[in-house]
Protein backbone atom coordinates (compact mmCIF):
# COMPACT_ATOMS: atom_id res chain seq x y z
CA UNK A 1 0.00 0.00 0.00
CA UNK A 2 2.29 2.78 -1.09
CA UNK A 3 0.42 5.96 -2.21
CA UNK A 4 -0.55 8.41 0.26
CA UNK A 5 -4.66 9.11 -0.23
CA UNK A 6 -4.46 13.36 0.39
CA UNK A 7 -8.63 13.88 -0.53
CA UNK A 8 -11.27 13.69 1.49
CA UNK A 9 -12.57 10.38 1.88
CA UNK A 10 -16.04 12.45 1.71
CA UNK A 11 -14.68 13.91 -2.01
CA UNK A 12 -13.83 10.88 -3.51
CA UNK A 13 -15.52 10.07 -6.52
CA UNK A 14 -15.70 6.61 -7.07
CA UNK A 15 -14.06 6.84 -10.83
CA UNK A 16 -11.34 8.74 -10.05
CA UNK A 17 -10.39 6.30 -7.06
CA UNK A 18 -8.24 2.75 -7.65
CA UNK A 19 -9.46 -0.21 -5.91
CA UNK A 20 -5.72 -0.03 -4.08
CA UNK A 21 -6.80 3.34 -2.85
CA UNK A 22 -10.30 2.18 -1.50
CA UNK A 23 -8.41 -0.96 0.14
CA UNK A 24 -5.72 1.66 1.58
CA UNK A 25 -9.00 3.55 3.41
CA UNK A 26 -9.90 0.25 4.59
CA UNK A 27 -6.83 -1.39 5.83
CA UNK A 28 -6.75 2.16 7.72
CA UNK A 29 -10.26 1.77 9.71
CA UNK A 30 -9.54 -1.99 9.72
CA UNK A 31 -6.31 -1.38 11.97
CA UNK A 32 -6.96 1.74 13.29
CA UNK A 33 -3.99 3.95 11.74
CA UNK A 34 -4.77 7.23 12.20
CA UNK A 35 -8.19 6.69 12.72
CA UNK A 36 -10.17 4.93 15.49
CA UNK A 37 -10.52 1.03 14.76
CA UNK A 38 -13.86 1.02 12.82
CA UNK A 39 -15.06 -2.10 11.55
CA UNK A 40 -18.13 -1.04 9.98
CA UNK A 41 -16.40 1.83 8.05
CA UNK A 42 -13.55 -1.08 7.05
CA UNK A 43 -16.23 -3.29 5.75
CA UNK A 44 -17.71 -0.05 3.64
CA UNK A 45 -14.65 0.38 2.04
CA UNK A 46 -13.52 -3.30 1.12
CA UNK A 47 -17.09 -3.31 -0.29
CA UNK A 48 -16.08 -0.28 -2.69
CA UNK A 49 -12.49 -1.41 -3.58
CA UNK A 50 -14.33 -4.87 -4.16
CA UNK A 51 -16.50 -3.39 -6.46
CA UNK A 52 -13.35 -2.27 -8.37
CA UNK A 53 -12.15 -5.64 -8.54
CA UNK A 54 -9.54 -5.87 -5.30
CA UNK A 55 -9.30 -9.46 -4.70
CA UNK A 56 -7.17 -8.62 -1.21
CA UNK A 57 -10.34 -6.36 0.02
CA UNK A 58 -12.44 -9.51 -1.12
CA UNK A 59 -10.90 -11.51 1.36
CA UNK A 60 -10.59 -8.59 3.84
CA UNK A 61 -13.98 -7.82 3.95
CA UNK A 62 -14.91 -11.75 4.50
CA UNK A 63 -12.21 -12.07 7.10
CA UNK A 64 -13.72 -8.95 9.44
CA UNK A 65 -17.09 -9.78 8.52
CA UNK A 66 -16.80 -12.67 10.75
CA UNK A 67 -16.36 -10.67 14.04
CA UNK A 68 -19.27 -8.36 13.14
CA UNK A 69 -22.73 -8.80 14.32
CA UNK A 70 -25.04 -9.23 11.08
CA UNK A 71 -26.27 -6.33 11.76
CA UNK A 72 -23.27 -4.18 11.50
CA UNK A 73 -22.21 -6.08 8.68
CA UNK A 74 -25.39 -4.90 7.16
CA UNK A 75 -25.04 -1.11 8.23
CA UNK A 76 -21.44 -1.24 6.14
CA UNK A 77 -23.03 -2.54 3.28
CA UNK A 78 -25.96 0.19 3.48
CA UNK A 79 -23.41 2.99 3.87
CA UNK A 80 -21.27 1.52 0.77
CA UNK A 81 -24.72 2.07 -1.27
CA UNK A 82 -25.35 5.18 0.27
CA UNK A 83 -21.54 6.42 -0.86
CA UNK A 84 -22.50 5.08 -4.26
CA UNK A 85 -25.26 7.24 -4.39
CA UNK A 86 -24.12 10.39 -3.36
CA UNK A 87 -20.39 9.72 -5.55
Amino acid sequence: MGRQITKNEAEISITAVTAEDLLEIGMKYCIGRDVSQNLVAAHKWFNLAALKGSESAKQYRREISREMSPTDVADAQRQARDWLTLH
